[in-house]
């Protein structure tokens, strides 16, 4: 799920490997470790390794003291899915052929991101011919089976493997009869080629290689790949070689510095004003070839919008949803990914899936769009951040949002930019219908100019936001209400508390308070209330009135002009200004500031919060 670096080296490899693990830091993980051929520089030796349950840094440590170097390497990120975070189920892992286990030098050295469904099956297909396992890993199975089937050549073993393989994996494979060579494969998992000047890399992010080189090929889905010392060789899904091209991707390595800013997330978030303007950079008007050639053929021939998403971004679609049917006149429905693919549904080939996710490798996202697809819905888009990923190859159509690397697990800058794009699509299908005149058009577009200034001043709230957090620093519940497109901007609030302070918060539309969850409400659970001044205002002013009458605590982002003024139970803060239909992409702001310094008064790590990983890239 995490983090691969390999590499193929006349130098010693290792600071290299390290150094990329450090930059996939921000994807989250539990463990992490580096294997090496001792012999790959020249010398004698076999294979070596150093695995740790701290963090990358203290990594790097371990192989200095134990002076682990190699030409020949590969190294792993791990976030646990089969087996407990232990040094036992670190990557990469050794196969050590029948009869043996331990952590002696081994034969066949692995690392894997994904999952293998079947390997329950195939570990007691090995253990019968001997093989005794040291993990709890479906990893380790892998290992294992490349081992049992190896005949001198190691590609030709993986390749072999592979095939026996049911689930998703990206893996990188080197034996210790080949001191100069590691092999990759991917299925449902991302993995990149890296092509440097006499030596080759493999890694699951092109941010992994950031320095070391620009040169970068996208392994396609069932792809083998054989990296040697300046060279190497693929073959597809049939086995037969395939040239795949080579692109210069820049990296944003310095993205990952903190600069004046505690955290990532932080920095992220005050990064928002740059990262909007950014992704409306070049828009002088509405036009569907925003979206790709092809895009007005597209969108004359739907006649509605299905949206496929999880997590932030599903909450983006949600907003989405409202702008559609109110702007475009566009009937929407939204969907999250995971359980899309697993329902009896029915397909509509006049239906524009739209997929959303910050990395474009969201395993359940892309696996709804290619059921979508397969139930012959093939007019696709997608609303990502990063332009080489498979979700944008996948798709029909794209817009590219500018957020840039995302460090922090809980996502901020990304979800705005989604809004920025989603806002766009609905300006281009609104006028392809017929709905949008040029002065609603002009007016749009100079709104969406002034979203940076905007941001800017919603920002200049933080003090006030910190001085909330210190009072939610102490809770354990919390509950988040909004009305119409601030529903899903209450449901972001909530997530990113939950993420990063571990405070249980739930939202609801303020609605269906006397529904249910008006039983909760004491004065030790604090209700978040996003209050722009919109036609619902003074149904949520009578919400507010039923938390108060049973001595609830409100917290209300309230706009200037809504009259909502601060007393005793209820604490207000004054947006800047009222945004009108893209006023969720303000209110949104200081509900990510909320958590930021709530998880800051509590002592979480806010960047790396538990059990969370950045890219979900296994289902």
């Amino acid at each position: 799920m995490c983090g691969i670096v390999g590499a193929v080296s006349s130098r010693n490899i290792v600071p290299v490997l390290v150094q990329g693990l450090q930059r996939l830091e921000y994807r989250g993980y539990d463990s992490c470790g580096v294997a090496v051929h001792a012999a790959s520089l020249g010398g004698s030796g076999g294979l070596t390794r150093a695995r740790s349950t701290a963090r990358v840094a203290e990594l790097m440590e371990q192989v200095s003291a134990d002076r682990v170097e190699g030409g020949t390497g590969i190294a792993h990120t791990r976030w646990a899915t089969h087996g407990a975070p232990a040094v036992h189920n670190a990557h990469p892992h050794f196969s050590h052929g029948t009869g043996a286990v331990g952590d002696k030098p081994g034969r066949v050295a692995l690392v894997h991101n994904g999952i293998i469904e079947n390997h329950e099956e195939l570990r007691a297909a090995l253990q019968a011919k001997g093989y005794v396992f040291a993990s709890q890993t479906d990893t380790e199975v892998i290992a294992h089976l490349v081992d049992s089937v190896y005949d001198g050549d190691v590609f030709e073993a993986v390749k072999a493997a592979v095939q026996q393989l049911h689930g998703a994996y990206a893996i990188a494979v080197f034996h210790k009869d080949e001191p100069h060579r590691v092999i990759g494969a991917r299925a449902g998992s991302p993995l990149i080629l890296g092509v440097g000047q006499g030596e080759t890399f493999l890694a699951s992010d092109a941010m992994a290689l950031a320095g070391v080189t620009d040169q970068i090929v996208y392994l396609e889905e069932g792809d083998v790949v054989d990296i040697q010392l300046g060279k190497y060789w693929i073959v597809g899904r049939d086995q037969k070689a395939v040239q795949r091209p080579v692109k210069t991707v820049q990296a944003h390595s310095g993205a990952a510095e903190l600069g004046p800013y505690r955290h990532y997330m932080q920095k992220e978030i005050f990064e928002q004003p740059r990262a909007i303007a950014d992704t409306l950079e070049g828009v002088e008007g509405i036009t569907p070839e925003l979206f790709g050639d092809g895009a007005y053929s597209t969108f004359k021939a739907i006649d509605k919008v299905l949206i496929l998403a999880c997590g932030t971004s599903y909450f983006s679609g949600c907003v989405a949803k409202y702008w559609l049917e109110a702007v475009a006149k566009v009937p929407c429905q939204v969907e999250i990914a995971s359980e899309y693919r697993y329902r009896e549904s029915v397909p509509d080939p006049k239906t524009l899936i739209v997929t959303i996710t910050q990395s474009g490798e969201t395993a359940d996202t892309l696996a709804a769009l290619r059921h979508a697809q397969s139930l012959g819905m093939t007019q696709t888009l997608t609303i990502c951040n990063v332009a080489t990923s498979a979700m944008v190859r996948e798709c029909k159509h794209a817009y590219v949002t500018r957020a840039g690397a995302e460090i922090g697990v809980a996502s901020t800058k990304a979800f705005t930019t989604q809004l920025a794009g989603l806002f766009l699509l609905t300006l281009a299908l609104a006028q392809v219908n017929g709905h949008l005149s040029d002065e609603q058009e002009a007016q749009h577009l100079k709104d969406m100019r002034h979203l940076p200034a905007a941001l800017q001043s919603v920002l200049a709230l933080e003090p006030q936001l910190i001085s909330w957090a210190e009072e939610f620093a102490s809770k354990e519940n919390a509950l988040f209400l909004g009305r119409g497109t601030h529903y899903p901007i209450a449901q972001e609030g909530a997530l990113k508390l939950k993420e990063i302070t571990y405070i249980h918060a739930e939202a609801y539309a303020a609605g269906e308070l006397k529904h249910g969850p008006l039983a909760l409400v004491t004065s030790a659970m604090p209700v978040v209330t996003v209050a722009p001044n919109d036609v619902l205002l003074e149904k949520l002013k009578s919400n507010m009135q039923e938390v108060r009458a049973r001595g609830g605590v409100l917290y209300v982002l309230a706009d200037g002009d809504t009259k909502i003024e601060s007393s005793e139970g209820v604490n207000v803060i004054r947006m800047p200004e009222h945004y009108g239909v893209l006023s969720p992409i303000l209110h949104v702001v200081p509900l990510q500031l909320l958590s930021y310094h709530t998880a800051c008064a509590r002592g979480t790590d806010v960047d790396k919060p538990r059990n969370l990983a950045k890219s979900v890239t296994v289902e």
